[in-house]
């Protein structure tokens, strides 16, 4: 543990640093695009391009309807590779993959989300459908669509960026491929850091957001040893400046308050090589939380919270 003053100075002056980084890099992109036609920063809210934990829970879900208040995916074709962007800026050279919770496509395949992967401590079921709210407004659509905000986030950061999918196949991918995305990113060398966008699916009167943390694993194809603290310092980021943009509070249900919860039971943090961690932007069965996760103005809010914490962890 840090000691609360040590911890906060530390984070106060990484924020001010990269918060610097940041203006120095959008800033000319801003400049060309006002000469083009005035080009507007998504980090600035509204409705730009839109785009949960692995196979865990047993969720409902169902067929998943039109994103309340998204826009089209930007970034070109479905399946496309997602690396295109500046070559400059703070974050330059970073790989990052964004893994959006599960597909909207999995309830039409319950045989085969259903199938047993090996995620190294036991066997467990390649994908779930994924929770939704009561409306109807399905998690797989929300993960989506934040994730389709934070790719573009990053992007302008000057990070190459790769989604596990877009919508772009059928169902899943299984918890097992969508590890070996990560681990296999850029070129082979392993992405610098992955995030898992999901939304939770629990009791009305649990609010809030939490970001989960890999445990110590050793066992079968498992071994986390070498990405815990890693994952852990990513983890620590993404909540703080997920709770500074959304104003959102941390879970209090779960993590004693500090909006962390470490879990050996999921295989897309089991199986991973590299620095990864799930982000629970709120809870979909609580109306309030709902009514949040369903504006798209705060879901642009969440997108932006979670490049700001990619951001602080990559430059250190």
């Amino acid at each position: 543990m840090y000691d609360d003053d040590t911890h906060d100075s530390h984070d106060t002056h990484r924020r001010s640093r990269f918060h610097r980084a940041v203006l120095t890099a959008v800033a000319p992109l801003a400049a060309a695009g006002l000469l083009a036609g005035g080009w507007a920063l998504a980090g600035s809210g509204g409705n730009s391009p839109g785009g949960p934990p692995d196979g865990g829970d047993a969720r409902g879900g169902g067929p998943a309807g039109a994103s309340p208040g998204a826009s089209s995916p930007g970034g070109g074709e479905p399946g496309a590779p997602a690396s295109a962007g500046p070559t400059t800026g703070p974050l330059a050279g970073k790989v990052v993959v964004i893994d959006p919770g599960h597909n909207p496509g999995n309830f039409r395949h319950p045989d085969e989300i259903n199938k047993q992967v090996d995620i190294g401590t036991n066997r467990k079921e390649c994908d779930t459908t994924g929770t939704s709210t009561r409306d109807g407004y399905t998690e797989a659509a929300f993960t989506l669509d934040v994730s389709h905000r934070l790719r573009d986030a990053l992007r302008r950061l000057g990070a190459t960026v790769e989604l596990t999918h877009d919508a772009d196949r059928p169902f899943g991918p299984c918890i097992d491929e969508r590890a070996r995305i990560g681990n296999l990113a850029g070129g082979g060398k392993g992405a610098d850091a992955v995030v898992s966008v999901h939304a939770d699916g629990s009791a009305v009167g649990n609010r809030g957001h939490h970001v989960i943390l890999p445990g110590l694993v050793k066992e079968g194809a498992a071994d986390t040893a070498p990405i815990v603290a890693p994952s852990r310092r990513l983890g620590e980021r993404i909540e703080a400046e997920f709770a500074r943009a959304t104003g959102s509070a941390p879970a209090n249900y779960l993590g004693s308050g500090t909006g962390l919860d470490v879990r050996k039971d999921l295989g897309g943090l089991n199986l991973s090589t590299v620095p990864k961690v799930f982000v629970e932007c709120g809870n979909m069965r609580d109306p309030k939380d709902a009514a949040l996760l369903s504006d798209a103005a705060w879901r642009q809010k969440a997108a932006q919270g979670i490049a700001d914490g990619v951001g602080t962890y990559l430059l250190g």
